[in-house]
Parts: structure tokens; C-alpha cells; sequence
């Protein structure tokens, strides 16, 4: 635990050396909310404000992923600069290592999430949750992290570039975009809804909107609470392998 919180201050250093770092993650679901909000919600029957409230937990989750991405890349970097390589050496727990840095990108994507919830807020968006139905989506939303972090994580251990790391890590960000996120399933064609509703992140989203409209938890939650664990265990368990193996030259 003493390694891990050392891996954890050292992340958070990086991030506020490099406030790009945040802006990267905020800049595209910002854009993606002025423009389905003001562009495209008004072209709806539901008008802009009630669009407005369907689109908020789709934007947050759409931030979770571009969050996790930066991950991808700062592990390739530290791959790359031969740091992974020094951890290795050192007297040191190498869980640590990984788990400081998925640490610190939840806690990352947690304020960026917190900045587009203040921003939706000053859109003129109301939530309806309850003390339970916030609780419930800091909850979700820190697994989600922390579960597509781990997986981020092995993105960047397996690649060999930056470049690469940063294209690895694109299904991660983009998923959220073929989901509930800004239209309901049942208004896509066939083969579309099949793929969104049997995809991880719109459980994901479905919990967190029935938590923001203060409507009770129903199946959607526990789909998401075992699809954030089934991705957590695979990147963990991926991240480990990668990181165990040997160096090799990159």
C-alpha cells in the first residue's frame, strides 16, 4: 500500500505538470455536448432542455473514456523512457507500479467528470437523484474507471509506441458514442440495437440515468456492476502479464 500511494503521488505530479493531461479529456465531451444539445436537440421532439437530461449520462460516461485514454499513453511513454523497465529493478511491489497509476487515473477522471456535471448544470440541467441515487452514480462511475483504466493500462504495455498506445485505446473512448447514449435503443435499426444493447457501457448508462432521475435501481445496475467487474478482472489480470514478462527492446 506504502508503493502504491508513492506511484499514486507521482502521477498526480505528472498530471499537474502536464494540465493537457486534463484538457484532453475534458475538450471532446465538452464539444460533444454543445453540439447534440444545441445543434442536435432541438431537432428532436423532446425539445433542448429535456434532451438535455437524456444526453448527461452518456457525455459522463463519453469523459470515463476519454479519461482512461490518456492512460494508454502515459504507460507507453514510461515503457518507452525505460522508467517501467528501472521500477522493475528496484525493491519495490510491482502491483504497485500499475496500481498507483490506475489510481490516479480515477481520481483524474472523477474531477473531470465532477467539471461536466457543474457545466450541465449551469446548461440548465436538473437532476432528480436522491442521496442513494448520487452515491450511486459516484459509485458507478469510479468502477467504470477504475475497470477501463486497468484495461488502458495493458493497452500501453503491449504496444511499442506512443502513437500506438493512443490508437490502442480508441474502442475504449468511442464505445460510449455506439451505446444509449444519445438515442434509445429502440429507435435503431436491428443489427444496431442487438450490438448496443449487449455492449457494456449502455448499462453503464442506463444506471446512471435512472440514479440521475431519481428512479429506483432496476436489472440495468447489476449489468453494469458485472460488466465494470468482468473489465476490471480482464485488464488486471492482462496488465500483469504484460508487465511480468521480460523487457524487450522497444
Amino acid at each position: 500500500m506504502r508503493d502504491a500511494l508513492t506511484m499514486l503521488r507521482r502521477d498526480l505530479r505528472h498530471n499537474r505538470r502536464n494540465p493537457s493531461t486534463m484538457f484532453g479529456a475534458l475538450i471532446a465531451p465538452i464539444l460533444m455536448l454543445l453540439m447534440f444539445v444545441y445543434i442536435f436537440g432541438g431537432a428532436t421532439t423532446l425539445g433542448t432542455s429535456a434532451y438535455l437530461a437524456y444526453v448527461v449520462p452518456g457525455i459522463l460516461v463519453l469523459c470515463i473514456g476519454y479519461s482512461v485514454g490518456q492512460t494508454a499513453v502515459a504507460v507507453a511513454t514510461d515503457m518507452n523512457e525505460g522508467i517501467i523497465n528501472r521500477f522493475r529493478t528496484m525493491g519495490i511491489s510491482r502491483a504497485a507500479v500499475l496500481t498507483g497509476r490506475v489510481l490516479g487515473t480515477v481520481l483524474r477522471t472523477l474531477l473531470c467528470v465532477l467539471l461536466i456535471l457543474l457545466l450541465t448544470l449551469a446548461m440548465g440541467y436538473r437532476p432528480h437523484a436522491t442521496l442513494t441515487g448520487w452515491l450511486t452514480v459516484t459509485g458507478v462511475v469510479a468502477l467504470s474507471a477504475f475497470a477501463a483504466a486497468w484495461l488502458t493500462t495493458a493497452m500501453g504495455l503491449s504496444v511499442r509506441t506512443v502513437v500506438a498506445a493512443s490508437y490502442a485505446a480508441l474502442p475504449i473512448t468511442l464505445l460510449p458514442i455506439l451505446s444509449s447514449a444519445f438515442a434509445p435503443t429502440q429507435h435503431m435499426s436491428a443489427g444496431v440495437r442487438a450490438f448496443t444493447e449487449h455492449q457494456p457501457y449502455t448499462p453503464i448508462i442506463e444506471s446512471l440515468r435512472e440514479a440521475l432521475n431519481g428512479a429506483p435501481a432496476g436489472s440495468h445496475l447489476w449489468w453494469a456492476l458485472g460488466w465494470t467487474a468482468a473489465m476490471a478482472i480482464a485488464g488486471y489480470l492482462w496488465s500483469r502479464a504484460r508487465f511480468t514478462r521480460p523487457p524487450t527492446p522497444r
